[in-house]
């Protein structure tokens, strides 16, 4: 690992940070007759995705499910969102055990046919925190 370091600072100078290439306008977000057990998530690409592309948006896609599978997504239980952590912050298992819990139920694989992707969704008892999480992630994921 070091040599690889090494060889990229050596090759590329003080920039060897990589440059960001993908576009720094937001995406357009609509919504149409959106249920939560049962709704297409579409997206629309500049240009038919690559084989990274593809790759890049698929695991995107199943983290945001894991997570999701595994209760994260789950807002009667940010206990430290609105906290500091100047300080030593507090969690109380106890209390996030006693929340009624969360799930993701079920996904599908994600899709693409030209410059359109989609995959199906179940969000299942999960919050409509997990709609910001995979647009948050989506938004950097555009300007990368």
């Amino acid at each position: 690992m070091r040599k690889k370091v090494e060889e990229r600072v050596r090759t590329k100078g003080r920039d060897f940070s990589k440059s960001k290439t993908g576009s720094v306008l937001a995406f357009k977000v609509s919504f149409r007759d959106f249920n939560p057990i049962d709704s297409y998530i579409w997206f629309e690409l500049y240009g038919s995705p690559t084989d990274r592309d593809v790759d890049i948006i698929g695991s995107v896609i199943r983290s945001w499910y894991v997570l999701g599978r595994l209760g994260s997504f789950n807002s009667s239980n940010l206990q430290l969102a609105n906290s500091s952590v100047e300080y030593d912050p507090l969690y109380d298992a106890e209390k996030g055990f006693k929340v009624i819990p969360s799930s993701f139920h079920d996904i599908s694989d994600i899709k693409f046919q030209d410059n359109w992707g989609s995959v199906w969704v179940d969000l299942g008892t999960v919050d409509n925190f997990a709609i910001d999480a995979l647009f948050n992630c989506l938004t950097v994921l555009s300007s990368e």
